[in-house]
């Protein structure tokens, strides 16, 4: 694959097609069906991991609980924390349908992070991405009510792997289970029931088994207040 097949906003595909190309022929590309793990917390493994198709979740251990931290596109990686630091995984990835991943060993990824300075560059600023996710979530904890929060989060989730579905509606794609959606924005599950119903009520969402699509996309922005989509 070529670094266009992957969103410019990605570890992948913001690099240059000879720097992604070089870096994927670095790794050992697998297999994962759905459900399987891809990385575990906890564990001393130092390599990272390329996301060459498909969707991960990223989740924690909170006191038995587990914690839903946020969503992996294609042409992201992770398992980068760990390499860099060589501390334990602080987090599970797992496959949200069928992915293909490529590991890249830690010496080989930090001699190739070495060789390619604007590579580092990106690292470090998709690990501040990640915490800039986790302050607008605690933002939006003290601000915002929570159907409020839920349209924030789902417009931002829409964005990262939304897929055009019929009258300009978006459908999330990968299936989130309500104490998932509850658990990122830290409200309970009940909480988040009468979120969904709310936003459904306003004509901006529509639910199944683990499947939301967002009817209104200009209307879940305003409602967020997020303002226009920029193009």
């Amino acid at each position: 694959m070529t670094s266009a097949a992957w969103s410019p906003n990605t570890f992948l595909g913001g690099l240059p097609e000879a720097t992604a190309k070089e870096l994927v022929g670095l790794s050992t590309q697998r297999q994962f069906a759905p459900g399987r793990v891809v990385l575990r917390e906890g564990d001393r493994e130092g390599h990272v991991e390329l996301l060459i198709s498909g969707f991960v979740k990223v989740t924690t251990s909170v006191d038995g609980f587990e914690t839903l931290l946020g969503i992996r596109v294609p042409g992201e990686l992770v398992g980068e924390v760990g390499a860099l630091t060589g501390q334990p995984r602080n987090a599970t990835v797992t496959t949200c349908g069928r992915v293909t991943a490529g590991v890249v060993s830690r010496a080989a990824f930090e001699d190739f992070l070495r060789r390619h300075p604007p590579a580092a560059a990106r690292v470090m600023a998709a690990i501040a991405g990640q915490l800039s996710w986790a302050n607008r979530r605690r933002t939006d904890f003290a601000v915002y009510p929570a159907h409020v929060r839920l349209a924030r989060l789902l417009v931002e989730i829409g964005e990262l792997c939304g897929r055009p579905a019929p009258n300009g509606a978006i459908e999330i794609g990968v299936p989130l289970s309500q104490p998932e959606l509850a658990t990122m924005i830290a409200i309970a599950q009940a909480t988040v029931q009468n979120a969904i119903r709310e936003l459904r009520g306003r004509g901006l969402l529509s639910t199944g088994y683990r499947r939301l699509t967002i009817l209104d996309p200009a209307g879940m922005r305003a409602l967020a207040e997020l303002g226009p989509e920029t193009p």
